[in-house]
């Protein structure tokens, strides 16, 4: 584990890699990294920001984080009881600071997450104040910084934190087509949903040397995998090792590595840049982009009083119809396409052409199988790299065949696996949820079974979002949120009615469209006519996006995933 920083007042430290005995003055001269054995310790944000920009220089964005607590969530604690303990730990709103500055006399907007804060997790406002960040440095022509140290997302947020990884991405986007330079710098640690968006979809990723970056942690893959982690796994020289960061560097260089990137990107543009008009703020209420079709979530809804965990278990029912039978089902003339074109071919995904209603589209979705050598061989429907990149491959012919995408979303999250994280399983889930904000083609994803994580979302940045009546989306799977929020795991159910994951939580919160009827009691005592429904909802949902202009459903799509969180309860602003 790499250490903490001492806190101020403290006369020596005790080095966490060698055991060292430190003069704490000597250590902070040295910028936290143990004289002995190199050991860096983790910064708070403040301390970075210190250390990396010019003096005087930075200045905070006006924009305060809302008081965001959207599910009400309570384990042992209550969510807002852990937000005020954070903060009077910290001294800081949340877990990331924010605002302008030069480094090396070159502008630039910075954003930068102190784990100190509930382990810098990204929620709604964090979400939502890096995404001021990245719009101020659209407005003001400048490069965008990130410090990435995190966790990942916020449970205590539910859905509507993994729904961040989708916004910020989206501002990413943004700040690529402008043409400006995005840099992210991964300290120790990165995980999870941060890692899997836009800690790796910058146009530049250094590690700081000691960092470690990974999808799925070393605890949780080993308990998946009951095999042994090799050595330096996840850390920055092992990325470095799998082409997964630009460059390892020690803190002291730091520094002057970002001033070679911002001198270089200043001089790329100095005859090319123009100012990019800042967009009008998105407005709270749902943005019209169709007339929603009839049959509305509240037809679909469940019984009052359905209990959370007994839809999990629907959700997960090996009888479960799953792609590839929707695909018999529900479509006609599916021609399945394999491949990532870069050496594998997941069959955790499936998709190719089909159609529907005599029209043609582009079909992808996760299969699981229903006995247990299918859901062997197909991973549980567990995404690899290879698989998220075929899917990717998929949405960009589609697009360049100007034909729509519908996915059918059903994993218990993204391979946890040594061999996926080797082969970059964050960079991958980050490019698809960045190259879906901005695909000039419709969408429409479906929720059929689980929606697990990052995994899930990688398939469901869409137009419009669908779920079965009995499917389940969420941040973390119920058993994942009670072992770390829980005394013990037995707390499942209760971490399920907590996480607001079923279908008609999800709508309330805007994060779902519609809800899809099932037929009595569930999908896989029908499965004909759960498919018919489907087929039903789709083309609902899908008719109306055909007329919308490509650049007019990029936009919509974009202020879809805007809207989400704090932006969507208002951010307190102060004056520009």
């Amino acid at each position: 584990m790499t250490a903490t920083a001492p806190r101020e007042g403290e006369l020596w430290s005790r080095c966490a890699g060698c055991a060292s005995l430190l003069y704490r003055k000597r250590l902070r001269r040295n910028l936290d990294v143990c004289p002995e054995c190199g050991e860096h310790a983790r910064l708070a944000a403040p301390e970075r920001l210190r250390q990396l920009v010019d003096a005087e220089s930075f200045t905070p964005l006006p924009d305060r984080p809302a008081e965001v607590d959207p599910i009400e969530f309570v384990d042992v604690l209550s969510y807002p009881h852990r937000l005020s303990a954070a903060r009077a730990g910290t001294g800081l709103a949340e877990a990331v600071v924010c605002g302008t500055a030069t480094i090396g006399r070159h502008p630039c907007a910075l954003a930068v997450m102190d784990f100190r804060f509930l382990g810098g997790s990204l929620g709604a406002a964090v979400g939502e104040l890096i995404t001021r960040a990245a719009e101020r440095a659209l407005e003001d022509g400048v490069p965008l910084v990130l410090v990435t140290a995190s966790g990942g997302a916020r449970m205590q947020e539910g859905a509507l934190a993994l729904m961040q990884m989708a916004t910020v991405s989206q501002a990413i986007a943004a700040l690529r087509e402008a043409g400006l330079l995005t840099v992210s710098v991964l300290t120790d640690p990165t995980y999870g949903g941060v890692a899997a968006s836009f800690a790796t979809n910058t146009d530049v990723v250094l590690a700081e040397s000691g960092a470690r970056m990974g999808f799925a942690g070393p605890r949780v893959i080993r308990q998946v995998t009951g095999r042994a982690l090799p050595e330096g796994f996840q850390t920055a020289a092992f990325l470095l090792r799998h082409g997964q960061v630009d460059m390892v560097v020690p803190r002291h260089a730091l520094r002057g590595r970002l001033v070679a990137l911002l001198a270089a990107a200043r001089a790329g543009r100095r005859r090319a840049w123009r100012a990019v008009p800042r967009q009008a703020p998105v407005p709270a209420a749902r943005p019209a982009a169709v007339a929603d079709p009839p049959g509305t979530a509240a037809d679909a809804a469940p019984a009052a009083g359905a209990d959370a965990w007994a839809t999990v278990r629907l959700a997960r029912h090996p009888g479960r119809p799953t792609t590839l039978d929707y695909l018999d089902t529900a479509f006609e003339g599916f021609v399945e396409l394999h491949g990532d074109r870069l050496g594998a071919d997941c069959p955790a995904v499936v998709g190719g052409l089909a159609r529907l209603d005599g029209r043609h589209l582009m079909v992808i979705g996760h299969q699981k199988g229903h006995t247990t050598g299918e859901l062997v061989a197909r991973n549980f429907g567990m995404a690899s790299p290879a698989g998220h990149r075929k899917a990717l491959r998929l949405m960009r012919l589609a697009a360049r065949l100007g034909l729509p995408v519908v996915t059918l979303v059903d994993t218990p999250g993204a391979d946890p696996g040594v061999g996926a994280e080797e082969q970059g399983q964050a960079a991958a889930i980050a490019e698809n949820i960045l190259s879906l904000s901005v695909l000039p083609t419709p969408v429409v994803a479906v929720i059929t079974g689980e929606g697990g994580s990052g995994g899930a979302l990688a398939l469901a940045v869409a137009d419009r979002v669908l779920m079965l009546q009995h499917a389940v989306y969420s941040v973390i799977s119920p058993e994942g949120c009670a072992a770390i929020l829980w005394p013990d795991r037995g707390a499942a159910p209760q971490a399920a009615r907590a996480l607001r994951l079923t279908g008609p939580d999800l709508c309330r919160l805007g994060v779902v469209d519609d809800l899809v009827p099932e037929p009595v009691p569930a999908a896989h005592h029908d499965p004909e006519a759960a498919a018919r429904a489907l087929r039903e909802a789709v083309l609902a949902h899908l008719l109306p996006l055909l007329d919308v202009p490509p650049a007019t459903l990029v936009r919509r799509r974009r202020q879809r995933f805007r809207r989400f969180g704090a932006a969507r309860a208002g951010l307190r602003m102060g004056a520009r």
